[in-house]
C-alpha cells in the first residue's frame, strides 16, 4: 500500500508512540488525523505539521467519537491506515496487596476497557470504513496496526490488568486478520518493549539510566520514531498480515 495521497488515523497520536507514528506517516505523504483526548498537544502537533495533519478529540471507547474521527480522516483522502497507539493510566498493583486485600475490580475493568475494548472498537469501525475502498493490486483495502506490549507475554508483578489487556490485543490480531480477509483489510500487531515516552514524566537521560541498560542490544530504550518506522513498513508491505512483531531489542521481562 502507498502512503502518498492516502489518509491515516492514529489514536493516541498527540504523544509518545502515536506522535512518532503521526510524524512518520505525514513525512511519507499521508494526511493524518491525530485522534486523542489531549486537546493542547493534539492541536499543537497538527499546527506544526500544517496541511499534513488535523486533530480530532477522540474517546476510543465511544462509538460516536471514533466514527467522527474516521469521517474526518476519510474527508482527507481514502482512509487506508489506522494505528491504535493510545494509552492511559495503569495502577500497577498486585492481585493481593501486603494486607491480603484484592485488586480493585473496577480498576481492572477500566484498564481492559481502554486498552482492549478501545482497540477493538476502533478496529471494527475502521474496518467497516475501509471495506468501502477500492482495492489495490494485492486486493488490499486497508490496514489496522494495533499496539500490544511484551508484557502480553512476560507480564511483571503488579501488571495483571495491563498484561491481560495487552494479551487480549495479541489474541485479537490473527482472528481479526482472518475475519477481515474477505474485505481486504490487514491486521498487524506491534509489541513494543521499553520505549521512552512522555508517560515516564522524567528526563530521558534519567529514564535511560534506569531502564536502558536492561535491554540486551541496542542497550537503550526504544524511540518513538523507531515504532513509527515499523508502522510505515507494515503499511507498505502487503504480505504482512495477522502477525505480532516484537520491537524490543531482545528484551525479555523478568518478574520485576
Amino acid at each position: 500500500m502507498k502512503l502518498d495521497g492516502a489518509s491515516a488515523l492514529v489514536t493516541g497520536g498527540a504523544g509518545g508512540l502515536g506522535e512518532g507514528t503521526v510524524r512518520r506517516l505525514a513525512a511519507a505523504g499521508a494526511k493524518v488525523v491525530i485522534a486523542d483526548l489531549s486537546d493542547e498537544r493534539g492541536e499543537r502537533l497538527a499546527k506544526e505539521l500544517g496541511d499534513s495533519a488535523g486533530f480530532v478529540r477522540t474517546d476510543v471507547t465511544d462509538e460516536v467519537s471514533v466514527n467522527e474521527a474516521l469521517a474526518a480522516a476519510n474527508g482527507l483522502g481514502p482512509l487506508t491506515v489506522v494505528v491504535n497507539a493510545h494509552g492511559g493510566p495503569v495502577a500497577g498493583a498486585r492481585v493481593l496487596n501486603r494486607e491480603g486485600e484484592p485488586y480493585a475490580l473496577d480498576t481492572f475493568r477500566r484498564t481492559l476497557e481502554l486498552y482492549l475494548t478501545g482497540t477493538f472498537n476502533v478496529l471494527r469501525l475502521a474496518a467497516a470504513a475501509m471495506a468501502k475502498n477500492e482495492p489495490n493490486e494485492s486486493a488490499v483495502r486497508g490496514v489496522v496496526v494495533n499496539t500490544a506490549s511484551i508484557a502480553a507475554f512476560e507480564g511483571q508483578i503488579g501488571q495483571s490488568d495491563y498484561s491481560a489487556a495487552k494479551g487480549g490485543v495479541v489474541g485479537l490480531g490473527l482472528v481479526a486478520a482472518r475475519d477481515l480477509a474477505a474485505v481486504g483489510v490487514r491486521v498487524m500487531t506491534i509489541a513494543p518493549g521499553t520505549f521512552f515516552t512522555p508517560a515516564f514524566k522524567i528526563p530521558e537521560e534519567q529514564a535511560q539510566a534506569a531502564w536502558g541498560d536492561k535491554v540486551p542490544f541496542p542497550r537503550r530504550m526504544g524511540r518513538a520514531e523507531e515504532y513509527g518506522a515499523l508502522v510505515q513498513h507494515i503499511v507498505e508491505n502487503d504480505y504482512l498480515n495477522g502477525e505480532v512483531i516484537r520491537l524490543d531489542g531482545a528484551l525479555r521481562f523478568g518478574p520485576k
